[in-house]
């Protein structure tokens, strides 16, 4: 006779748990060792959760927004460095779209913003005054202005955040497809886990 195994399901709330605890800092090791009091698993466990993450939508797209708070900087992808493109709101400071790009000018601002409009609606522009951010205003017709100092300082600490956490990701979990295949979906991947738990952390802290 023969007996067949079948494993049994992982349950989310305990996948959401590893997930919170990797992305507030810890490693895929010590993370595996936090959740281990619950249920058996290992590192190699917890990097295939990421991997297979589909970050639900909890920023409502009906909320109230006063303005887009948007820059770009570069990043580090294995040899090679990209630009991020990030929007945030200026009140809770979630992030409200994310953008990478191998390059920067105004076509990729023009589309980073139209994806804002289409997601959020129109709103002011506020950005550090690079060049194709008015031109790319003025075509899809909103107001754009430059940061306050306020503005900027948000922007940039946000923007720190996710460059400290980002930095050596694709060191330790570098794409197996060829460049031309992958076109860094698995940096945008893993991205929208990031802003996902970010805006949930943010979210819940407003909530208590």
């Amino acid at each position: 006779m023969i007996v067949s195994k079948r494993r049994s399901r992982t349950s989310s709330k305990y996948i959401y748990y590893a997930l919170q605890l990797y992305f507030s800092g810890l490693s895929l090791r010590k993370t595996s060792q936090r959740i281990s009091q619950f249920i058996t698993s290992n590192h190699v466990s917890i990097w295939n959760w990421i991997q297979r993450y589909k970050p639900k939508k909890i920023f409502q797209t009906k909320c109230k927004l006063s303005e887009f708070i948007i820059d770009e900087t570069l990043i580090k992808v294995g040899n090679d460095y990209v630009w991020l493109w990030v929007a945030i709101e200026p009140t809770d400071k979630t992030i409200l779209g994310i953008r990478i790009s191998i390059e920067r000018n105004m076509l990729v601002a023009e589309q980073f913003i139209q994806s804002l409009i289409r997601k959020y609606g129109k709103h002011n522009i506020s950005t550090d005054g690079g060049t194709w951010y008015p031109q790319a205003c003025r075509f899809l017709n909103v107001e754009h202005h430059f940061h306050s100092s306020y503005q900027k300082s948000i922007i940039e600490r946000t923007i720190q955040y996710i460059k400290d956490r980002t930095k050596c990701f694709d060191d330790y979990f570098p794409c197996r497809k060829d460049n031309n295949d992958c076109k860094l979906k698995h940096v945008m991947n893993w991205l929208g886990l990031f802003v996902d738990m970010h805006n949930r952390e943010v979210m819940e802290k407003i909530v208590k």
